[in-house]
C-alpha cells in the first residue's frame, strides 16, 4: 500500500516535497514512479527510478523535479522546484517490481496510492 502527502497550493516559482510512503519495503530492482493527471487528460508519467534506481524524468519536468527514495526503500520523494501553474495536477505514485522494464501506465503497476493535489498560481 502507497499513501502520498506533500500536496498544496503555491504559487509560480515555488517548491514542494511530495512524499509516497510504502506499507512494504521497496528494495533491489523496482519500478517507483510518479504519474500525475489532470481533469480530462491522460494520467502523465513524471519521474520514476528504475531497476537499480536509475532516475527518469518527463522532459516537462527535467532540471526541475528530482525523485529519490530514502535508504530504508519505505519513502519514495519527489521534490518540485520552480513550479509553473501547469504542474497542477493530483499527483500519484507507484511501484512495481522491475523485470528489465518499467510498465507505461499507471494501471501497470501492482501498488498505488491515493492521489494528492498539487495547485501552483500565477
Amino acid at each position: 500500500q502507497l499513501t502520498e502527502s506533500g500536496g498544496g497550493s503555491v504559487q509560480a516559482g515555488g517548491s514542494l516535497r511530495l512524499s509516497c510512503a510504502a506499507s512494504e519495503y521497496f528494495g533491489g530492482r523496482f519500478c517507483m514512479t510518479w504519474f500525475r493527471q489532470v481533469p480530462g487528460k491522460e494520467r502523465e508519467k513524471v519521474a520514476s527510478l528504475e531497476g537499480l534506481n536509475r532516475p527518469v524524468y518527463a522532459d516537462s519536468v527535467t532540471g526541475r523535479f528530482v525523485i529519490s527514495k530514502d535508504n530504508q526503500g519505505m519513502t519514495l520523494y519527489l521534490q518540485m522546484n520552480d513550479l509553473q501553474p501547469e504542474d497542477t495536477a493530483m499527483y500519484y505514485c507507484a511501484a512495481e517490481e522491475y523485470l528489465g522494464y518499467c510498465p507505461r501506465e499507471f494501471g501497470g503497476f501492482t501498488s498505488r496510492g491515493q492521489g494528492t493535489q498539487v495547485t501552483v498560481s500565477s
